[in-house]
């Protein structure tokens, strides 16, 4: 750094400030300090700036599954924020097993993350409080912490299902199918809290047989669908818990001559073109809330944990508004 201030005709503490991005220094001094930077191939010493401020300029996310797309701009706004901050971003993937996201919650403490984003795989956070108490900043995000206060970002997952519902009985439905996630999943069960909210406000009773949770694999998704279509009451609209029960829905229904009305829960690629009706919810504003509420922490602002819910929005786009067959 002696040697770019020399270079630059200033002092250490202008460098230093042009080199973090701090704000006090001149567009004509940032200039020569860059020119200078870049003649002599200078770079920053994140070791010693660690040692010096106590911080690592690192955060962690733990996500359930890096292959899910809803994950993709979730990631990407996280990172984004991250990086306007100065910081880096490490994450990893649950795959829905709370030992794993314990483990891995953990190892990323232990490489001093300054703070940790996790959506939330178990129902006991409880191992985290010595970690919050040493001071890495933790915020949840899609679903909330098990048995301790901290920040949490949701979507209005029983709005936005209420909302989807009632779209199918106003186009004249009245025996809805209900196919969703693992019950011990919070989205999936606000979810199905939705679905049945929504048809009590009509008056319908839910059949037992209308509605499936659990895993999203294929073959259990057809088999609902099946079921649900196929059974002595057959159902005339389907309610698609998540993106990933959406894609099989669609692909099941596309093997059927009677046409099913349809609304999922998350947009997915080309539904659009397909003209699914859906409930979206925004996965880079809910990336980019947890973020800038984990930075809020580590920039030294106390406040009490907040509960966060952003809301959903109702597409239409075909699928939902076809009547009964």
């Amino acid at each position: 750094m002696k040697d770019v201030a020399a270079r630059a005709g200033v002092g250490l503490k202008t460098v230093s400030r042009v080199v973090n991005g701090e704000p006090g220094v001149t567009a004509d001094t940032e200039r020569r300090v860059q020119e200078a930077i870049d003649s002599l191939g200078f770079r920053r010493n994140d070791s010693a700036r660690v040692l010096r401020k106590g911080r690592t300029a690192s955060i962690g996310l733990v996500l359930e599954d890096l292959a899910d797309p809803f994950y993709g701009p979730l990631s990407r706004a996280v990172e984004e924020v991250a990086r306007a901050h100065g910081a880096l971003l490490i994450n990893g993937s649950s795959a829905e097993d709370p030992e794993r996201e314990q483990e891995l919650a953990l190892a990323l403490c232990a490489r001093r993350v300054d703070g940790l984003i996790v959506i939330p795989a178990g129902h006991d956070h409880r191992y985290l409080e010595p970690e919050i108490k040493a001071g890495v900043a933790t915020v949840f995000v899609d679903r909330p912490p098990g048995r301790i206060a901290a920040d949490v970002v949701l979507s209005d997952s029983y709005g936005g299902a209420r909302a989807g519902v009632a779209q199918l009985i106003a186009h004249g439905h009245r025996r809805i199918g209900f196919i969703g996630d693992q019950p011990r999943i919070h989205t999936a069960v606000e979810r199905l809290r939705g679905y049945r909210a929504a048809m009590e406000d009509a008056g319908l009773t839910v059949d037992p047989d209308w509605v499936s949770l659990g895993s999203t694999a294929p073959e259990r998704v057809r088999r609902a669908v099946d079921d649900m279509l196929d059974g002595s009451g057959p159902v005339t609209a389907l309610f698609a818990g998540n993106n990933r029960v959406l894609v099989t829905v669609v692909r099941a229904l596309a093997d059927r001559e009677r046409k099913v009305a349809l609304v999922g829960f998350d947009d997915m690629e080309l539904a659009d073109l397909l003209g699914i009706t859906v409930i979206a919810q925004d996965a880079a504003l809910l990336g980019r809330t947890a973020a800038e509420r984990l930075f809020r922490r580590l920039d030294g602002i106390e406040e009490e944990p907040a509960r966060l819910t952003l809301p959903t929005r109702l597409i239409p786009r075909g699928s939902g508004e076809l009547p009964p067959a």
